[in-house]
């Protein structure tokens, strides 16, 4: 009988280990699936920074267009003013030239005038 108390003996340490091996097993998975679930939780905050960021991105890609489309526009309105400003100075110097032109005239006229009357005599009529 002392055999088979040995053998109970060596069956009850032998199940106690393998309880303990289970339970190390199973601390094991547990830490496992905690560290998949912190995982599973960075890789959600990954995600969620990247859209973010994707949506940055297409916000100053869409200002950068809003910009240029602007410096586009104000490009167009400069070169507006300049041919503005050109046909306004030509007018301008058509009009002063049209002045200084009457003005000849009107100087030539009194020149004419004077030469007409410095040769006669007060009294003609």
């Amino acid at each position: 009988m002392s055999d088979d108390k040995s053998r109970s003996e060596a069956n009850r340490v032998n199940a106690e280990e393998g309880r303990e091996e289970a339970e190390d097993h199973r601390v094991s998975a547990e830490a496992a699936r905690t560290e998949a679930e912190q995982f599973r939780v960075l890789a959600e905050e990954a995600r969620t920074l990247r859209e973010q960021y994707r949506e940055e991105l297409e916000s100053v890609r869409q200002e950068r267009e809003a910009l240029r489309h602007a410096a586009e526009e104000a490009r167009h309105a400069a070169e507006e003013a300049r041919h503005a400003t050109i046909a306004a100075v030509a007018a301008t110097a058509d009009t002063l030239s049209a002045n200084l032109t009457q003005m000849q005239f009107l100087e030539d006229a009194r020149n004419t005038l004077r030469r007409l009357t410095a040769g006669k005599p007060d009294d003609v009529q």
